[in-house]
This record gives C-alpha cells, sequence and structure tokens, in this order.
C-alpha cells in the first residue's frame, strides 16, 4: 500500500481502496489497498500500464465499479456509499473517458448532449447555456445542431468535456481523455484543459498509460503496478530519480 496523506487542503481523500472482479477463470484483484490524496486545485496523474488497474481505480472513485473494501471522501464525507449519495456529490465529480464517440448518444444533436445533464441535476438549460458550454471549450456554437458523426474526434472530446462542465464540477476524472486523438489535437486538448483548469480552479485526476502526456501538466504523478500504487511523488522529482522498476521501464516507453 502507498499512501500520501502531506496535501492540504485535501479535497479527495482515498484510503484502502480495493476492487476486484469474478471471472470464469477466478477471482481478479484489480485494484489492492490503494491510498492517497489529492488537493484542491490540484493535477494528480495516474500512470501505468495496461492491466495495470488505473481505470478499475477511477471507475470505484467515480463508483462506477463496487469497491471490494476501502473507502472514498469528498471534503472528509463518504463518496458514492450507496443510498448516501447526494446530488452534489454528482455534481463535484465528473467523468471524462477515451472514447467520447461511445459517451455520446450517436442520435442526439450535441444540443441534446449538453443539455440532458443540466435536466437531470435540475439546472436551467437553453440554448445560450449550450452556446456557452461549446465556446468554453473552443467549440462554435453551430456545432450545437450537429450528432457526433458529423464531428471530429478533438470535436467529440472536447463536446464530451463540455458535458462534464455543465454542472459546475470541482474535480473531473480524465481517463485516457486523449490517447485515441492524433498528436496535434492532443497538444490542444490538454492546453485547453490547463486553461480550464486556471479558470475554474478544477482539481484533475488525469490517468493514462502515457507518462510523457501526464508529465506537461500533473503537479504529482503516481505509478501503478499490478493493482498496486507502487510510486507517488512530485513530478520533478519522479522524473528525475524514479524509484520503482515499473517506473522506470515508463519512463523508458514514454521518454524514449
Amino acid at each position: 500500500m502507498t499512501t500520501d496523506t502531506a496535501r492540504v487542503p485535501k479535497l479527495l481523500e482515498v484510503t484502502d481502496l480495493s476492487v476486484a472482479f469474478e471471472t470464469a477463470s477466478g477471482r481478479v484483484d484489480a485494484v489492492r489497498a490503494v491510498g492517497f490524496s489529492v488537493g484542491a486545485g490540484e493535477v494528480l496523474g495516474l500512470v501505468g500500464e495496461s492491466g495495470s488497474g488505473k481505470s478499475s481505480l477511477g471507475k470505484a472513485i467515480l463508483g462506477l465499479v463496487p469497491r471490494s473494501s476501502g473507502s472514498v471522501r469528498l471534503d472528509g464525507q463518504p463518496l458514492f456509499t450507496g443510498k448516501s449519495s447526494s446530488v452534489a456529490q454528482r455534481k463535484a465529480i465528473q467523468p471524462v473517458f477515451q472514447d467520447a464517440g461511445a459517451a455520446l448518444d450517436p442520435l442526439w444533436s450535441v444540443q441534446q448532449s449538453l443539455e440532458e445533464p443540466l435536466d437531470l441535476h435540475g439546472l436551467p438549460s437553453s440554448p445560450a447555456r449550450v452556446a456557452a458550454l461549446l465556446q468554453s471549450v473552443q467549440l462554435d456554437p453551430e456545432l450545437a445542431t450537429r450528432r457526433p458523426h458529423q464531428l471530429s474526434a478533438g470535436q467529440r472530446q472536447r463536446v464530451n468535456i463540455a458535458r462534464a462542465l455543465a454542472v459546475e464540477p470541482r474535480i473531473l476524472v480524465l481517463d485516457e481523455p486523449v490517447s485515441s486523438l492524433d498528436v496535434s489535437v492532443q497538444a490542444q486538448v490538454l492546453n485547453l484543459l490547463m486553461r480550464l483548469k486556471a479558470e475554474r480552479g478544477l482539481t484533475l485526476l488525469f490517468i493514462s498509460h502515457a507518462l510523457d502526456v501526464v508529465a506537461h501538466l500533473a503537479d504529482r504523478i503516481g505509478v501503478m503496478h499490478r493493482g498496486q500504487l507502487v510510486e507517488l511523488a512530485a513530478t520533478e522529482q519522479l522524473l528525475a530519480e524514479p524509484a520503482h522498476a515499473a517506473t522506470r521501464q515508463l519512463l523508458r516507453a514514454g521518454f524514449s
């Protein structure tokens, strides 16, 4: 188990979190007793090879897969614990996933996709609000009438980010948000995320297999390996003095 308790104020706290799945071949311990905290306004990167448990960890934090044990707290309060999950908590932490096309209903216009979270949370929705959300992610409001197949991959991901922003969250959990994009588009989306972070005071949990991508924006980086958080350090320190073999392997792969 690796635990970080030094950062204050703590916005998100993960304690001894484990996730296990039952498969045809037996039990798989996808996440094993992981602990860390994320400070308000911080960018924490989580990196690891495929199968390291990083995406399962992100989904467990979001309440999208069951936790076998451990806890997640937001502002000191348990997060997504069955019926105690509040509307305020759902608004406070929002996901952005890798496959923006799959996250958007193919039959809905961009406007409908952006209106949905507003309607679900009882927030005002209007064409003007949708236009403002599109402008916030540097998209032309005229795209509101289009459907996902009429957008580029980068535009779809920007719509996905706008939808996450619609309910004015405090935390974005971003799971491989740029890995399916061309390198030039990746850079544009990463720059957009950093601008939004600065403008809105967002906290970001950025999950990726690519250490070089994470290193550009993270204040600290945690390394997942075989379901465990094996290293957690300030970005500059981790890049200069990697302590674990898994980190050194990611460095070789990402900075070759």
